[in-house]
C-alpha cells in the first residue's frame, strides 16, 4: 500500500506580515527559510529536528514595530498547515506527553489532537526578550498555533532560571509530545464519538 504524503502549503498576507509556509509531517526534521527572528528561527529549527517534520519558510513582518505580528501569525499558519496535513486524523495516536530537559530547566507538555482549541500555558521568565524575541510572545505563538491546528496544548516550564533554555524546554517538549501525538498506529479516528472536533 502505498504511503500517504502528510504535507500542506499555507500562505497568509496581511498588511502586517506576508507569510508561506510549506510543512510535510513525516519528514527528515529539517528546516528553511527564516521568520525574520533569530531566536524564533532556532526554536522552529529544534521543532523540526524533534518532531521529524520538515518545514520551509518565506515571511516578512513589520518588526519595526515589534515581534508581535510575525510570531502570532506564524502561529496561525503554522496551525493551519498542520490541521491541514493531519486530514481526517484517522489512525493517529491522538496524545502525546512529554517532559525535556535542557540543562537547569524542565519543560513539559500533553497534547491531544483533538479538533479543540485549548491553550493552558504556565511559564515565568526573567528577562523582557531572548535575543529579538519577546518572552510574552512565546505563549502568543502557542496560543495561535493551538487554535488554527485545533490542538488541547497544555504547556509549563517546571522550573529554571535561563529563559533561553526553559523557552527550548518548551519547544522541544512540544516537538516530542506532537512526534508521538501524529504518528500513525493504524485504526480509525480514535474517539468514542467517531469523529474529533
Amino acid at each position: 500500500m502505498e504511503k500517504t504524503i502528510r504535507s500542506a502549503a499555507v500562505s497568509r498576507k496581511t498588511k502586517e506580515t506576508d507569510i508561506a509556509l510549506s510543512l510535510t509531517l513525516d519528514g527528515a526534521g529539517r528546516f528553511s527559510g527564516s521568520s525574520g527572528i533569530g531566536f524564533l528561527d532556532h526554536m522552529l529549527d529544534a521543532l523540526c529536528v524533534h518532531s521529524r517534520m520538515d518545514l520551509t519558510l518565506a515571511m516578512t513582518g513589520d518588526l519595526e514595530v515589534d515581534c508581535h505580528h510575525s510570531a502570532e501569525d506564524l502561529g496561525i499558519v503554522l496551525g493551519q498547515a498542520m490541521k491541514e496535513a493531519l486530514g481526517d486524523r484517522a489512525g493517529i495516536r491522538r496524545y502525546g506527553t512529554a517532559f525535556v530537559p535542557m540543562d537547569e530547566s524542565l519543560a513539559f507538555c500533553s497534547l491531544d489532537i483533538s479538533g479543540r482549541a485549548y491553550l493552558v500555558y504556565d511559564a515565568k521568565y526573567e528577562w523582557q526578550t531572548v535575543g529579538e524575541l519577546d518572552t510574552a510572545m512565546v505563549g502568543e505563538f502557542f496560543r495561535a498555533l493551538a487554535n488554527a491546528a485545533g490542538l488541547t496544548l497544555h504547556l509549563a516550564v517546571v522550573y529554571g532560571s535561563n529563559d533561553h533554555h526553559k523557552i527550548e524546554a518548551l519547544f522541544k517538549a512540544f516537538a516530542h509530545a506532537l512526534a508521538d501525538a501524529k504518528e500513525v498506529v493504524g485504526g480509525g479516528v480514535l474517539s468514542s464519538k467517531q469523529m474529533l472536533d
